[in-house]
């Protein structure tokens, strides 16, 4: 594998993660349990879909074969998305979305605070602005956790619910390959073991404030590295895809 091959699977993995974690959030436009909740998981959708678009765009110039951004997010199968297997689960409830969301929020904040120090200038300026972002989305699904948790008996149940249930999936956003060690060595990629102790303290913390119980470590669901995913992620992309796919050549 060469450095420019490691570099675009690289900026793959983080756009695909992006784009379909914001095909889900925007599931909940119109759907939300409150009006300001239906505004801010949409606009969530929409910070993710600009960071999408800088990743996708990287990746397609640093291949060097002429794809754009929409080729990538439009015209590859299921088995060429390297997304976690984690945002490509339904939404579930309420409870089962806000979880979601702190896990990969808490990710992402100590992720992209180290991808700033990439000794590639791209990825560190899209690092830095997806930060300011993601600031925001921690703090919300954190406030979340805390006040369905630490509410009523049914809130605090589905709430661990909705934590137990997703924790075999957090095992992923830390595992690392060839393409890591490549990209680390030349300084431009995040040492993603170094991440887990902050992602643990910081996910504990805000469990035990909303009076939630951590889950033990066990059994972890893997395979995206490999591009094996979810039933989910293939009925995603027959719609999201349905309409470049049907008009290939299409313009606006």
């Amino acid at each position: 594998m060469t450095d420019k091959q490691a570099l675009v699977k690289y900026c793959l993995r983080l756009g695909d993660n992006s784009l379909v974690l914001s095909y889900r959030l925007s599931e909940w436009c119109r759907n939300a349990p409150i009006l300001e909740e239906d505004l801010a998981l949409t606009n969530f959708a929409f910070d993710m879909i600009g960071r999408t678009r800088l990743l996708l765009n990287y990746a397609g110039e640093t291949e060097g074969e002429g794809r754009t951004d929409d080729d990538l997010a439009y015209r590859r199968g299921e088995r060429e998305f390297y997304n976690n297997l984690i945002v490509e689960l339904p939404n579930g409830d309420f409870a089962a979305t806000i979880a979601r969301q702190l896990f990969i929020s808490a990710f992402e904040f100590y992720f992209f605070t180290a991808l700033q120090r990439s000794t590639d200038t791209t990825l560190s300026e899209i690092a830095a602005k997806t930060l300011k972002e993601v600031k925001y989305h921690l703090a919300h699904a954190a406030d979340w956790v805390i006040r369905l948790g630490d509410g009523t008996e049914e809130s605090h149940n589905r709430m661990q619910k909705a934590v137990d249930e997703l924790w075999m999936f957090t095992g992923e956003l830390f595992e690392m390959d060839d393409v890591d060690s490549l990209l680390i060595g030349l300084g431009i990629a995040v040492n993603l073991a170094e991440l887990k102790p902050k992602w643990y303290d910081k996910v504990s913390r805000v469990l035990s404030e909303a009076t939630l119980l951590v889950p033990k470590d066990g059994y972890v669901q893997t395979g995206s590295r490999k591009g094996i995913h979810t039933e989910y992620l293939g009925h995603i992309l027959s719609e999201m895809q349905f309409l470049q796919r049907a008009y290939p050549d299409a313009k606006w």
